[in-house]
């Protein structure tokens, strides 16, 4: 049975957790990452334009920082209370080559870890993990120098109102009934749950994955290589070069 690193630790700033994320992916060590975001903050895809997706004024009144992700999907809002965000880094010889299959396999575990919190949590394509049709965890995947990054999160609880806010859509779409409808779409542990212990849900997010793919989780930490990288990619991420590219 293979052996995988897991780091676990308390929350961080948006361009320590994308830093943190890169450098990892650079190692490619077999790598699950269990991590909160303080401030929350508001994530893009790589290739978004960021005044086309997200109202700035918007999250500058609500204290939410906005970053650029090396992956590549859709705005994602992240809750500094209301979730737990995970990254898995492996080589792509450890994962299907078809990317559609290797999330797949990814969410799949996550399912499964939800499942042992009595939740009936199933993979939904293209990269979803859904409970009676409603979303609980999307994800994201990029691949750089033979390593796979995917990270996503896992819905403790949800303020669709507050993410319409953040979001650069029309008037329109941020009527009562659409935000009505957006929340029928979209579901939490705490909804699906009640009260919820957040050490329990990391207990659990590990145990899916250690049983999906057969490989036993070994708390751990960075490398000094990899700390050693978290400066500069941390300057990049906080960069208005890099934000505002497009």
């Amino acid at each position: 049975m293979n052996t995988w690193r897991c780091i676990v630790h308390g929350p961080a700033d948006a361009p320590a957790n994308m830093a943190i994320d890169e450098s990892l992916l650079v190692s490619g060590t077999p790598t699950l990452r269990l991590y909160t975001w303080h401030p929350s903050a508001l994530s893009i895809g790589y290739f978004q334009g960021i005044r086309e997706e997200v109202n700035l004024d918007a999250c500058e009144r609500h204290h939410v920082d906005v970053v650029r992700r090396i992956s590549g999907g859709g705005a994602v809002y992240h809750d500094r209370a209301g979730e737990i965000t995970y990254s898995l880094v492996l080589p792509e010889q450890e994962l299907p080559r078809d990317v559609q299959q290797s999330c797949e396999r990814i969410c799949t575990a996550l399912a499964s870890g939800l499942q042992q919190l009595g939740v009936d949590a199933r993979f939904s394509p293209l990269n979803d993990v859904v409970v009676n049709g409603q979303k609980i965890s999307g994800s994201a995947q990029t691949r750089r120098r033979g390593h796979v990054l995917q990270h996503g999160t896992v819905l403790l609880d949800v303020d669709v109102a507050l993410m319409f806010s953040l979001l650069r859509v029309s008037t329109t779409k941020i009527a009562d009934k659409a935000i009505t409808e957006a929340s029928a779409r979209v579901t939490s542990l705490r909804h699906l749950t009640g009260e919820i212990d957040r050490d329990n849900v990391i207990t659990a997010l590990q145990q899916g994955f250690a049983d999906v793919f057969d490989v036993t989780l070994q708390e751990g930490g960075l490398t000094d290589d990899e700390r050693e990288r978290l400066p500069e990619l941390r300057e990049k991420y906080a960069s208005q070069e890099w934000t505002f590219q497009r």
